[in-house]
């Protein structure tokens, strides 16, 4: 059978400029994976005051729930993105999609310990997506763009849904029935974006010969990768699973860290402290698209992460000190945490491959460190509430932060050394030796 001739949209696509077509990307995916945010985050914006299950209080179990399931999801991943065909990402972002929706529902009318539940079930087809949505666009020479504009999107969603879901609680919504609402809000709009993403080309010749091939890895292949390279990769995924913990305990206790900081009941600083973070690290990025040699591009991607890292443990220091208040502290850590954060779902990996010139897939790079970080999260959340019950949510959240932010300025210090020594020089990128 012959296949069908593409749409208009994607042979436009395939025949216009850089701008156009990142522009069209960049909104398709940015928009794919805001609104799968309202799948997931919105319940954390409630307290859950006053309920338990078994030993730990009701809203610890269900971040550790969600996290079980997302974690799982990841660990799926690393096989099931990695063999994804490209007819097949549409359709399995909107089966994951609606699973999740019906989880909530499931949330909202179970007793407590249903409701614990029905949130592992919530998570298990999320971890999946990013994978899914960073198929479309990898590989390409603007893959820098697109991967900023793309992680832009859980910089700023998981903000802003947890706004809309505050601003739904005070309008009388309950707090079981709140993450589903926000969740059906947004279907349609995530049903649209994921019809104008399955409408992007596959990258083009000029892509495949700046950026190599980006082929589906079979099990053998994983392994060979994974054993070649496993030095620096351990040493990348233990900095990201501190940075995974880090940022999922901001994000998930960012209700209860802001009431001990006396602004609780404000559901608009949820996205304020977003806002500027997600269009700094959306510039930084962005503008690596501007290096073409690839071994440079990655050595700046690493610079940038290392000044992400050191800049928690800064902002963290200045507000002890007295230096900055609460506002900008949140907002220091945060550009830090995503500098370091954000490169790891599109930029670091994609330059990596290409800078080693082998031929492989990022999305399994990243599923690998998402399968273990969040294991991560799952396990600081427990020492949280089993082993520093007596802790408040703020102050063990200033210790993490500077245990992030020394592990992580080490660690990337060390894998960025490992692989530029491994990475492929190029003529616009002369070995210093040479002109000595």
């Amino acid at each position: 059978m012959t296949e069908p001739p593409p749409h208009r949209i994607t042979r436009w696509l395939a025949r216009t400029g850089t701008g156009p077509f990142a522009v069209y990307a960049v909104v398709m995916a940015f928009t794919t994976y805001f609104a799968m945010y309202s799948f997931r985050k919105p319940f954390a914006a409630a307290h859950f005051a006053g309920a338990s299950f078994g030993a730990i209080d009701l809203k610890s179990a269900l971040i550790i729930s969600q996290l079980c399931g997302y974690a799982l999801s990841k660990f799926l991943g690393v096989k099931v993105n990695s063999e994804m065909r490209p007819a097949q990402r549409a359709w399995a972002l909107v089966i994951l999609i609606v699973w999740a929706e019906l989880a909530l529902v499931l949330f909202a009318v179970l007793p407590p310990g249903g409701k614990v539940l029905a949130l592992f079930l919530n998570g298990l087809p999320l971890g999946t997506v990013w994978g899914v949505v960073f198929s479309f666009l990898e590989g390409r020479r603007t893959s820098e763009i697109l991967g900023a504009g793309l992680s832009c999107a859980y910089v700023v969603a998981s903000g802003a849904v947890k706004s809309i879901g505050s601003a739904l609680l005070g309008a009388g919504v309950s707090e079981s029935w709140m993450p589903a609402l926000t969740g059906l809000v947004f279907l349609p709009i995530f049903l649209a974006a994921v019809w104008g993403l399955s409408l992007i080309p596959r990258p083009s010749a000029a892509d495949v010969a700046a950026r190599t091939e980006r082929e589906p890895m079979s099990g053998p292949e994983r392994r060979a990768f994974l054993r070649r390279f496993l030095p620096g990769l351990l040493l990348l995924v233990i900095v990201y699973l501190f940075l995974t913990s880090y940022r999922d305990f901001r994000d998930n206790y960012a209700a209860e860290i802001w009431a001990d900081l006396g602004a609780d009941q404000q559901s608009s600083l949820f996205t304020l402290t977003e806002l500027p973070i997600a269009i700094s690290v959306m510039i930084a990025l962005g503008l690596l698209f501007l290096v073409k040699d690839n071994r440079r591009g990655l050595q700046l991607t690493y610079a940038i992460m290392i000044a992400g890292s050191a800049l928690i443990g800064v902002g963290t220091l200045l507000f002890d000190l007295g230096a900055i208040g609460p506002l900008t502290w949140m907002i220091l850590i945060g550009l830090g945490l995503y500098l370091g954060y954000v490169p790891y779902g599109c930029v670091l990996f994609d330059r990596t491959i290409a800078a080693l010139g082998i031929v492989a897939t990022a999305v399994f790079l990243i599923y690998v460190s998402d399968a273990v970080a969040y294991s991560g999260s799952v396990a600081i959340v427990l020492y949280k509430t089993l082993g520093q019950a007596a802790v408040s949510k703020l102050q063990f959240f200033r210790y993490f932060s500077y245990a992030t932010s020394a592990v992580c300025t080490v660690f990337f210090t060390i894998s960025g050394a490992y692989f530029l020594r491994r990475a492929k020089r190029t003529p616009s990128s002369p070995d210093p030796a040479a002109s000595a």
